[in-house]
């Protein structure tokens, strides 16, 4: 595993997903500015990355214009809560603190994931076929990831027979940074078109499926990559366990249901349209609690009714 985070005197270093797997390329980052860039160009991705990172970013901020920094950070990404949960902390901890307030919610995140992967590998009875979606792995989380923390957690167990990797398009996050963690590890994985997942469902090639999020509703509604969602509902017409995989931190109490969430739309030019047909590009879908089996934090395994 690689952690796509490194603090460094004065400096953030980024591991930039958008040059991966071809490339491992860092950038040094020493302003708020280009730790914001970064999380908007998606060279850093994932709900609980992203919270870490804006909290390193607030604390390159001299101390007259920290508040100004945490603004900018939390205009970033509006879906993903966790940044504002970081950006939070951050306030209360104040520029005095900074350095120190990010460097524990790191270790808190990272050590978040552990306690998620355990959890959930009790869930999963092998030899099991495996589906995820978008990539929910240390490139996401810190530490081992969410749903890939339970993925790694079940094989490390012998649980697992072989992980269907979705694409996940636009921005092929599956094939190209899902599928590389689970290489590194030597866990067997295929990648497939993210309209496969219907045919491996309705044949029996699916065991669970695991997912992390980007925002949970108090009431167990969640935010996740776009395509969750049909995800979901295939797995809930054909039998089987839809689990997510997330910190508490992705938890939003003040949010009822996922109707309140806000979702991000991204350029149209992700798509790559031809030329003079507009597009839509949503980042991400909201899955309805009734279609989540469980969902797994840090805490332990909460099954319904969600109530947050």
């Amino acid at each position: 595993m690689v952690s796509p985070l490194h603090p460094d005197e004065g400096a953030l270093l980024i591991l930039d997903q958008r040059a991966l797997p071809a490339h491992e390329r860092w950038l040094r980052c020493t302003t708020v500015e280009e730790v914001a860039e970064a999380i908007e160009t998606l060279a850093v991705r994932g709900a609980p990355a992203i919270g870490v990172a804006a909290a390193y970013g607030a604390a390159l901020a001299p101390p007259e214009r920290f508040e100004q920094a945490l603004e900018r950070l939390g205009r970033t990404r509006p879906t993903a809560i966790n940044l504002h949960w970081a950006l939070d902390r951050m306030r209360e901890a104040g520029p005095e603190r900074a350095l120190a307030t990010a460097q524990r919610i790191h270790e808190r995140e990272a050590a978040a994931t552990r306690l998620i992967a355990e959890h959930g590998a009790e869930l999963v009875t092998g030899p099991a076929r495996l589906i995820t979606h978008c990539n929910a792995g240390a490139l996401a989380a810190t530490g081992v990831g969410t749903a890939l923390g339970v993925v790694r957690a079940a094989h490390a167990a012998g649980r697992v027979r072989e992980v269907w990797v979705p694409e996940t398009r636009p921005l092929l996050q599956g094939a190209r940074l899902t599928a590389w963690e689970l290489a590194q590890d030597g866990i067997p994985h295929r990648v497939v078109t993210d309209s496969s997942a219907g045919l491996l469902l309705s044949r029996g090639l699916v065991d669970a499926a695991v997912v992390g999020a980007d925002r949970i509703a108090a009431n167990g509604d969640v935010a996740n990559k776009i395509g969750t969602y049909p995800l979901a509902a295939l797995a809930a017409r054909h039998g089987v366990p839809f689990y997510v995989a997330a910190p508490s931190s992705t938890i939003d109490p003040q949010i009822a249901t996922g109707a309140d969430i806000p979702i991000e739309e991204r350029s149209g030019a992700e798509l790559d349209p031809p030329t003079g047909s507009p597009a839509a590009n949503w980042a991400f879908d909201v899955t309805p609690h009734e279609l989540v089996t469980a969902i797994i934090t840090e805490q332990g395994v909460h099954r319904p009714p969600y109530a947050f």
